[in-house]
């Protein structure tokens, strides 16, 4: 009896080559890059994939000859008006999505290759421009942004979304992948334990596991965790995610989990509505904030506690309490009343 080969037949090679899922990516690769990192990466390889199929040619195994001819096209003008180049930094961010996509495949990518990064040296040169660096959310810019927000149950949504995210100095994916009990969904990034101090996240970040310490407030207006609590009791939230959707009128919740756009476009509309940096049109006002304005505002107005507070928030901090004596230690420096909340 023939044995089945262990190499598949070409066909099947070059059906999987085109997919958007790597064929040979386990569990743990999948596991090492975030929801929205995958789907970014899905995307990059798909769109390579058709790009070479338009020219007849295959995109495995990886030719640089080939790859630097792509990453020139995407800095190129198309011929319809809404195939724009691509800006320098993104074309960057693909080139990355296609060595992750190569190497799950089985052929990893050698970037250093002097066809490619001759290609992507004159991107940089030609289209490259710095970037944008966006706005912080002062203490009473963040006030004037809940302010603006209904009472229903969006609005306790949004606020706690907001305050909580200013306090902990999070990221939006950070916000949004939380759930309210350790191992609560598969697609947990942390889970919260609310403290009389405060409420202690625990996140999976890009770095990996850290804990992060929101103290209580200095009002009931202010406090993120008065917030979060209101909004678990209200939303009658007791496992899973924590933030999740809510039905059009704002009187009941969904179940599926919040996406990280909607904090981005929570910031935008609720620094339009406060009338944050009114002087400006709106459209220069929409691109000086987004997610990262939460971050920095606690960085920029918690410089009272400079030696406890990280460089960046979400990396570690400058003093570390030795093992023995963390949990003590807890919300003994409070950063969001610090940071005028």
């Amino acid at each position: 009896m023939a044995q089945t080969p262990r190499n598949p037949p070409p066909e099947r090679r070059k059906l999987s080559s085109e997919s958007g899922v790597p064929p040979v990516a386990g569990s743990h690769a999948q596991a090492a890059a975030s929801e929205n990192t995958l789907k970014a990466y899905s995307k990059d390889w798909g769109h390579f994939a058709r790009w070479c199929r338009r020219r007849g040619t295959d995109p495995l195994p990886p030719a640089p000859d080939i790859i630097a001819l792509y990453l020139t096209s995407l800095a190129t003008p198309g011929t319809s008006p809404s195939a724009r180049p691509l800006a320098a930094s993104t074309i960057e961010r693909r080139l990355s999505g296609l060595a992750w996509n190569f190497t799950q495949r089985g052929f990893p990518l050698d970037r250093r290759d002097h066809r490619i990064a001759a290609a992507l040296a004159g991107i940089k040169r030609e289209h490259g421009r710095p970037p944008v660096q966006k706005e912080a959310i002062q203490p009473e810019d963040i006030m004037a942004m809940t302010d603006t927000l209904p009472h229903d149950l969006r609005g306790l949504r949004d606020r706690a979304i907001l305050l909580l995210g200013y306090a902990g100095g999070l990221r939006r994916s950070e916000i949004v992948s939380l759930d309210v009990r350790k191992d609560g969904t598969p697609d947990s990034g942390g889970w919260i334990e609310i403290m009389d101090q405060g409420v202690l996240l625990t996140l999976n970040a890009k770095s990996g596991w850290r804990e992060v310490e929101v103290g209580r407030g200095s009002s009931a207006r202010t406090c993120p965790v008065q917030a979060l609590e209101q909004w678990l009791h209200f939303a009658k939230i007791g496992f899973g995610p924590v933030f999740l959707r809510v039905s059009r009128d704002g009187k009941r919740t969904l179940d599926s989990r919040l996406s990280d756009k909607h904090v981005a476009r929570l910031i935008k509309k609720t620094v339009l509505d406060a009338g944050i940096r009114a002087e400006l049109p709106d459209k220069e006002r929409l691109a000086l904030f987004s997610g990262q304005s939460l971050r920095a505002g606690l960085a920029n107005s918690a410089s009272a506690c400079e030696r406890y507070v990280p460089q960046e928030p979400g990396h570690a901090p400058a003093e570390k309490p030795r093992p023995d004596r963390r949990r003590q230690d807890r919300f003994r420096i409070n950063l969001t009343r610090a940071a005028g909340l």
